[in-house]
């Protein structure tokens, strides 16, 4: 039996729907016979602060937290969240960064800087295997600035070959009330042109 547990970080702010990106994969990873641990730490998460998502996946998982640079996969929906936890990650780990900026009250009143070039940060370090998507971007096209965390959560699929498009969108149907159905089919598709 195959012991290897892959670990997925996802990171954001608070109402960013991290949460909820967490839940689908949950599903979907059940969906496909893993066994599947998560923790979230919601922070000060109604004031925009930090948000995170420990996910791991398996024959087998024991605990939900994952080890100091021990994540294969970094899916963060804002820039600055991305950075805060680029130590987290294997050296071949691969990243889907929203290219989306969120200030902290510290860069928003004057006291410190927004860090420049996130993205290069991580393209120094993890080469070919960055992937930056204006899902903000994407979803505003949609008509719903909201959808930007199933836009991630598509292009974060393109590097899940083996799981199968329609456990993706079993998850969005089971998950989500019908009304919001169509637009977060739409924005999980675009995610998925996205990489």
């Amino acid at each position: 039996m195959d012991s290897k547990v892959t670990n997925i970080l996802l990171s954001g702010v608070g109402g960013q729907g991290v949460i909820f990106a967490g839940n689908i994969l949950a599903h979907v990873f059940v969906q496909a016979g893993y066994d599947v641990k998560k923790s979230e730490v919601h922070g000060m998460a109604q004031r925009g602060g930090e948000v995170t998502t420990h996910f791991r996946y398996g024959n087998k998982v024991y605990s939900p937290l994952i080890n100091f640079g021990e994540v294969d996969f970094l899916l963060a929906f804002e820039l600055l969240e991305a950075l805060r936890y680029i130590n987290y990650c294997k050296d071949r780990a691969a990243v889907v960064i929203n290219d989306h900026k969120i200030f902290p009250p510290a860069v928003a009143l004057g006291f410190a800087k927004y860090p420049t070039d996130i993205p290069a940060t991580f393209e120094t370090y993890f080469k070919n295997q960055v992937h930056v998507v204006k899902g903000q971007e994407i979803a505003l096209r949609l008509g719903n600035a909201q959808a930007a965390n199933v836009v991630l959560v598509g292009a974060f699929s393109r590097l899940i070959p083996w799981i199968e498009d329609r456990m993706w969108l079993n998850a969005l149907t089971d998950l989500l009330p019908k009304k919001l159905q169509e637009i977060n089919v739409k924005a999980f598709q675009k995610g998925r042109e996205a990489l």
